[in-house]
Order: structure tokens, then sequence, then C-alpha cells
């Protein structure tokens, strides 16, 4: 039954997304993998990830990237091709640009390059609000922690190095928090409309969520789409303002389909020449930007 109400029909597009890829064979998956191939060398194979495929294999999770990279190395290559080795991470709802090694050796210097910060990444992501700088840095170390709640749960969080102090409000330093990570990400917002922002975004380190803590809990700026880190204590929908509802046309109800907006939109990778990959943003995305009146930057 397709409904006849287009908002009603995108939703279920959207809640058919993260579906959608648990429910093939993995041939089929590795096939939709080398048909999304940006670039490949005789060193790596960089690819166009899709939403709501998970990297890794987990509780409840019957098709990722990890499980496939035997089957698309013969795709690509022949049935000799040894499989293809991951070198970072993306967010199960992250799309955009991944890189693949062909071969261990170069799976390490790649992993090496990311672990020393050579690679840059950019991300593209609609929030919820305006961040108040519209650009600069958020440098605030990030630790997990068990969220007490009625259902317990873990989320990454904030460890500050720095208070206010309550009796004069001048800056403290504080004791570091025992597992924190220094996390470092660079913003600057690209558009403005319905009570939401396009911002790009760099992450200078790579902890885990760092780019969806740092603008949740860091700017108070959620990115659309992240029901996990709109609220700290509840596992609940993001609530959406009213205009951004209204030029979505949705309701509040339905909010727990949107997806998450965060795209991997740029990577420079540093092997010999450096090599610049570009990935355009996934249909879903460019269909919010329209409704919110969201305009991209033309440079």
């Amino acid at each position: 039954q397709i409904p006849k109400d287009p908002t009603q029909r995108w939703l279920r597009e959207l809640a058919a997304l993260s579906q959608q890829l648990q429910q093939v064979h993995p041939n089929v998956l590795a096939k939709i993998l080398k048909q999304r191939t940006l670039y490949q060398n005789e060193e790596i194979v960089v690819i166009d990830k899709p939403y709501g495929l998970p990297v890794h294999g987990g509780p409840g999770i019957k098709n990722c990237i990890a499980d496939v990279l035997p089957i698309l190395a013969k795709m690509l290559e022949n049935m000799k091709a040894e499989p293809l080795h991951l070198c970072h991470r993306l967010d199960k709802e992250t799309t955009g640009v991944m890189v693949l090694a062909r071969n261990k050796e170069a799976a390490e210097k790649i992993r090496l390059l990311f672990k020393t910060r050579q690679v840059e990444k950019i991300y593209w992501a609609v929030v919820l609000g305006d961040p108040d700088p519209v650009e600069g840095v958020v440098d605030i170390p990030i630790v997990e922690k068990e969220v007490q709640s009625h259902q317990s749960h873990y989320k990454m969080t904030l460890a500050p190095n720095y208070r206010l102090c309550p009796e004069d409000g001048k800056v403290m330093k504080t004791r570091r928090k025992r597992h924190a990570e220094r996390a470092v990400t660079r913003y600057r917002r690209l558009a403005a409309a319905s009570a939401c922002s396009l911002l790009e975004l760099q992450p200078i380190t790579g902890v885990k969520h760092q780019i969806r803590v740092h603008l949740a809990y860091g700017l108070g700026c959620p990115i659309l789409g992240d029901h996990k880190y709109s609220h700290w204590s509840k596992l609940a929908p993001q609530k959406l303002p009213e205009l951004t509802l209204r030029r979505l046309k949705l309701e509040q109800s339905k909010a727990r389909h949107l997806p998450l907006h965060l795209h991997a939109h740029r990577l420079c990778l540093p092997l010999g020449q450096p090599l610049d990959f570009v990935c355009k943003l996934p249909l879903f995305f460019q269909k919010s930007l329209r409704k919110l009146e969201l305009d991209i930057p033309k440079d």
C-alpha cells in the first residue's frame, strides 16, 4: 500500500532506508557497494557509503560492510583477490566518502594517516537552531558514560576541562576525567533557514560520535534526525521546531522516521600525491535542503 500523500510516501521511504540494506543478500549488498565506487587504484578503493549500513556487525545486524569485503574485492578484481580492508569507520547512519584498502600494507599506512591526523575530513550536516558564533572551533574532551534512566544505555558526552566558579563566574580548570579523549571540531555555517542551519564540519580528532556530541551538547544544535543526542536521559524521538515541521510537512509524531543528516562530503588522503574525494549528498539530504530552503553556497 503506497500512501497517496507525498509526505507520507517520503516518510515511508525514509523508514525503509535503514531496513532496505539489512534485508538484501550479501552478494546484492556487495553489488550495490560496487556501483557506489568513486575511485580505485592498486592500493585503495573509495566508496560512497549508503545510509543505514553499519561498518561492523553486532546484535540484530544482518548486513555490514566488513562482512562483504571479500565478495566486493572479487567483484572489483577477480576471484583470486584478497578481501578489502577497513581503514576507518563511519556511523551506521552517516553517508559519504569511505576508504578501503586492497592489502594489509596499504591499510596499515592509511590507518596511520588517520591516527596521526593527516587525513582532512569535511562533513556536512543539517542542525536544529543556529550556532553562536556562526563559525569556530569546539575543543571539549569526550567520554563515554552510562545513562541511568528507565532503560540503562551508554552515550558519549562532554568532559570539559573548565567550569565556571559559582561564586564569581570566573573560569576554573577542573581535574581531567579518566578515559576522556581530546576532541576538536571546526565548524562554519553555510546557510540558515526554517529554524535550521547547514554546517560544514572538520573533525580534527576522531573520537566516536564526536561531531554529533559537539554539535548537540557543545553548541546546543543537534543534527536533524539525531534521536540519540537530542536529549540526555531519555531515548525518544527528536523534538522539532514548529517551523521546521511545517517546512518538512511533518507531524511531530512522525519525527522518529527522520534520518540523521550527516554526510562525509570530502576526504583528502596524502598518499604520494594528495588524493581528493568528494561525494555528493544523498537524495534524502538534498530533498530536506530543498524543503527547508537551505541553499548550498556555490563556492
